[in-house]
């Protein structure tokens, strides 16, 4: 599984097959559709085949009882995304304990922040790029994530709107749970349409912040504008929206995970792609909350 967040690109749960579960199922007689013309086709659209922990019935085999061992289960992914959050989340309260923000400190707390990000960033990338689930690079991601968010939460919140870090904290519990009943009820259906149409959606997205960060560095000011005003709110609100379209897509790879019987180590992954994916909602609610409580 590749991560969730728009700067990656993502092909499902395996850097050597496609996107799980999109048109992908096997249907009566064994044909699975979508894959002629598919080099990462797996016998009867099963990404997982060789997989000694597979579904047998998705294997063609006959029926046998589950085997769960060595299989990721809804457990291990609920499991790995607490623990990384967890960490995520008291490593982003210390660095607001810690790493004050008024006018005597705030450049050192900040450049630690800063400092913190990049190296989250490189982690997430080398993560992004391995063919298996590093635990020990999700973990320390996840703690140097928190310290940034903690300093750039504590900045908005002290300095900009307060109460600011709990208001997008409860946006994006909101957001996720919005989505998750949705998912659930069938009425956000992800196939290969819906996941084009986000791809396009979040490379336009990243494309223009780029443009506007690019004008903001050699021109001055706020660029083109994208992130404050008018424009600000609405690339935030349409930011929110691509965050809520990419947990969607984490929920379908987690699905089509388990019901393919991928390997256990593979919930590691599931957590890394959801918790980038929050922390994007996250930074996007705080950012509209900033904007929206700016005196400019």
């Amino acid at each position: 599984m590749r991560s969730s967040n728009p700067v990656f690109s993502r092909r499902g749960f395996s850097r050597d097959n496609g996107y799980a579960g999109f048109n992908t199922a096997p249907q009566a007689g064994g044909a699975a559709v979508g894959t002629q013309g598919n080099p990462y086709a797996q016998p009867q659209g099963n990404p997982y085949a060789t997989n000694p922990y597979a579904q047998q019935d998705l294997q063609g085999a006959p029926p046998q009882a589950p085997v769960t061992t060595g299989r990721m289960t809804m457990d291990d992914v609920v499991m790995r995304t607490g623990t990384t959050l967890g960490i995520l989340i008291v490593t982003a309260a210390l660095a607001w304990a810690l790493l004050p923000v008024d006018d005597a400190n705030i450049g050192r707390s900040y450049g630690i922040g800063i400092g913190a990000a990049v190296i989250g960033m490189v982690l997430a990338l080398v993560q992004s790029f391995k063919r298996t689930a590093s635990p020990a690079l999700i973990v320390s991601y996840a703690a140097f994530e928190g310290v940034f968010l903690g300093v750039v939460s504590s900045v908005v919140d002290n300095r900009i709107a307060s109460g600011a870090a709990m208001q997008a904290v409860i946006g994006t519990l909101a957001v996720f749970a919005a989505v998750l009943v949705a998912y659930k009820a069938g009425w956000i259906r992800v196939n290969r349409r819906f996941y084009g149409f986000v791809m396009a959606a979040a490379l336009g997205f990243m494309l223009l912040m780029v443009v506007n960060l690019l004008f903001a560095a050699f021109g001055g000011g706020d660029g083109l504008g994208f992130r404050s005003g008018g424009l600000g709110i609405l690339f935030g609100i349409i930011g929110v929206l691509l965050g809520a379209c990419f947990l969607a897509l984490d929920f379908k790879q987690v699905e089509d995970g388990i019901a393919y019987g991928a390997p256990k180590e593979e919930a590691w992954l599931a957590a890394f792609g959801l918790t980038l994916t929050l922390v994007w909602i996250y930074m996007e609610f705080l950012r509209l909350i900033a904007i929206l409580n700016s005196n400019d």
